[in-house]
């Protein structure tokens, strides 16, 4: 059974559906238990795609009005207005206006963040792990939507279940680089038990990206993807455990009219 996270505020919206999912509900085995959506990942096929299908069938839409990018770590976004012709493009983004199309991100620590401004009809998703958020795919994300017609103050944006602070150890070269981008992002980081490394907050980071950018409202579901195994798939845990590969979670969001 899919057991989704949602958004309280979001759920008493009748032009839009969403759902964080979890691992939880799907065919996948092994280290991929169970709804594994990552089509990149090493999972047999068989199994993804029949977990993309079950979570297409909770949000109500065909399986080809599923629709994920090829993700990159980029600040690229996608306007999408029908379902794919080809492969997916290469994008860290999706925005559209067009009701019944379902926009997906996957993850395993890096930020899921959702879009929806309802008064004009235009949503978004984006992938948001630290390299895309530096580059500047968020604020990338409002702009598209914007050109969809889309207000940024009328835009809420809801973020997903991602790695937290108390699990992101980063090395002096990560802290360099933010460093020399902000002098103030010192704010993002706290001591860590090994010397010259730090302790990364991408939640509050992401969120103070999106309140520069002037959305109207950002509500950070506060769930840690490291932290919480039986519900979520983690890069991090897996590499710390020196496994092979990792399950992908799905977040994604459509209109429906």
């Amino acid at each position: 059974m899919l057991n989704p996270v949602t958004s309280e505020q979001w759920l008493g919206l009748p032009s839009l559906r969403h759902a964080f999912f979890t691992r939880q509900g799907g065919t996948s085995n092994g280290l991929y238990a169970s709804l594994n959506g990552g089509l990149g990942s090493s999972d047999e096929r068989a199994h993804v795609l029949e977990n993309r299908q079950r979570m297409a069938q909770h949000l109500d839409v065909p399986s080809a009005h599923f629709l994920s990018v090829w993700q990159v770590h980029s600040p690229d976004v996608v306007v999408v207005n029908g379902p794919w012709q080809g492969e997916r493009p290469k994008a860290d983004a999706l925005v559209t206006a067009t009701p019944g199309l379902a926009l997906s991100i996957a993850t395993a620590d890096c930020g899921p963040v959702l879009f929806a401004d309802s008064k004009a009809g235009v949503i978004g998703a984006a992938h948001a792990g630290w390299q895309g958020a530096f580059k500047g795919v968020l604020e990338n994300t409002i702009t598209a939507m914007e050109g969809l017609g889309a207000h940024r103050d009328d835009i809420s944006v809801v973020m997903g279940p991602m790695l937290s602070q108390g699990n992101y150890e980063v090395g002096p070269e990560f802290i360099q680089r933010f460093m020399e981008q902000d002098t103030k992002s010192d704010r993002f980081f706290m001591s860590s038990r090994k010397a010259g490394h730090a302790m990364f907050d991408l939640p509050a980071y992401n969120r103070e990206r999106l309140m520069r950018a002037g959305v109207g409202n950002v509500e950070d579901l506060g769930l840690c993807t490291y932290a919480d195994e039986e519900r979520f798939y983690s890069y991090r845990r897996t590499t710390h455990r020196k496994e092979p590969d990792y399950g992908r979670l799905i977040s994604a969001i459509v209109l429906t009219a």
